[in-house]
Parts: structure tokens; sequence; C-alpha cells
């Protein structure tokens, strides 16, 4: 039997793997600021990816990308505006994609989610 962070870890890897194959370029894996942690953090066609792994073994508690709910959005959001001052890369192009694993199959959600107005507060 796995742990929960050893399914994390190795669904990280998945994803890193089929992001590679469609042409991500990996910058940071496992990004921590005092908001969060960011999963994977990626380039891809000029833009900046901010990645949120989520992985299911079984469907006991739903679709894996039904876990990306408001709060780890609030968390991703804040946690990428933090990268970005500290990187000193504020002007960048960025994205938020999500990469669901429900068993062995994998979905990657580009565009994800959208920064609206006051999210980061």
């Amino acid at each position: 039997m796995f742990s929960k962070r050893e399914i994390g870890i190795e669904g990280e890897d998945l994803a890193e793997k089929a992001l590679r194959k469609r042409g991500y370029k990996i910058v940071e894996k496992n990004y921590r600021s005092k908001f969060g942690e960011i999963d994977i953090i990626a380039e891809e066609k000029g833009c900046l990816v901010f990645v949120e792994v989520k992985r299911r073994t079984t469907g006991s508690f739903g679709d894996s990308l039904e876990a990306v709910d408001e709060k780890k959005k609030r968390h991703m959001i804040r946690s990428a505006m933090w990268y970005l001052k500290a990187n000193k890369c504020a002007n960048r192009k960025v994205r938020f994609d999500v990469v669901g694993i429900d068993g062995d199959a994998l979905k990657i959600i580009q565009h994800a989610f959208i920064v609206e107005e006051g999210a980061q507060k």
C-alpha cells in the first residue's frame, strides 16, 4: 500500500513526463511560498505555466479535476504572484493548467482557470 504522498509524487512524475512530451520546459517542481505549493512551474510557447497535479487512484472521492476547488485556486494564484515577484518576472504572460490523473487516464487542461479581478485577495 502506498502512502498518499507517494501516490502524489508518482502522479507529479507522470504529469511531468506528459508535459515534457507536449513541449513544456519544466522550470521548477514543488515550489513553496507562504501561501502554499505549486506542483510544477513550466514554460510553454513563451508563457509561464503554473500547474496543479491531481491524482485519483479510485473514483471514491470523485474526478481528479473536481479536486481543484476555489480555495486551491486562490492559493495557486497567490503563490504564483509570490513567485513572479520573487523572480522579478511580473510582466511575464502566465496561465494556470491542471493535470488530472484518474487511474491510467491523464488529462492536461490548459487555461484551467483565469485570474479574475480581486482574486488574489
